[in-house]
């Protein structure tokens, strides 16, 4: 019983990890290293990110910048920032990249905002089927005599518990990266 509430827990806690890695790569109007996480340059034949092949730093709240360890892979890391369509145009000075974080226009906010709240549904959906999952095998443990009645509503009440603190941080996650991307 402990290890399927652990379990629960375990999993719960992966699914608000996840939301967290979606709503990083959201741009909020803010530099922010992670806006470049997707992107992949060819560096000797091999896709890497671009992280991989130099520094990428945050230079002031709208700007990032990169020094490639590799001056030759300058114009191919500018290229894949093009290519990715995110809004990013990156200024070469030979031997670095300045990337400007644009300002979010109010109708892409509001666009942005909607995504953000179905990824916080879609992890709710997530967290739920994590409850449904664990109750279902409760039930089966108490049918198969492994646990009573009375351990079964206690394991149930803690799920529900563990539920709705999964739920409420959701929430709060969202209202924080909301309240961040409307921010001007």
């Amino acid at each position: 019983m402990e290890a399927t509430i652990k379990d629960t827990q375990n999993r719960m806690d992966k699914s608000l990890e996840a939301l967290r890695g979606e709503l990083t790569k959201i741009r909020s109007g803010k530099a922010t290293t992670a806006l470049l996480d997707g992107i992949k340059v060819d560096y000797y034949g091999t896709m890497t990110p671009v992280n991989r092949v130099g520094n990428l730093t945050v230079l002031d709240p709208h700007t990032l910048s990169f020094t490639p360890w590799d001056k030759s892979t300058l114009a191919v890391v500018e290229k894949a920032i093009l290519e990715a369509n995110l809004g990013l145009n990156p200024v070469s000075d030979g031997t670095n990249l300045k990337i400007p974080i644009p300002a979010l226009t109010e109708e892409r906010r509001k666009e942005l905002v909607k995504i953000i709240k179905k990824f916080g549904e879609d992890s709710k959906i997530a967290v739920r089927n994590i409850r449904r999952d664990a109750n279902d095998h409760l039930k089966r443990e108490e049918k198969d005599k492994k646990i009573s009645e009375d351990q079964l509503k206690t394991a149930e009440q803690k799920i529900q518990k563990l539920t709705d603190e999964h739920i409420g941080k959701i929430d709060e996650i969202l209202k924080h990266k909301e309240n961040e991307i409307m921010e001007v």
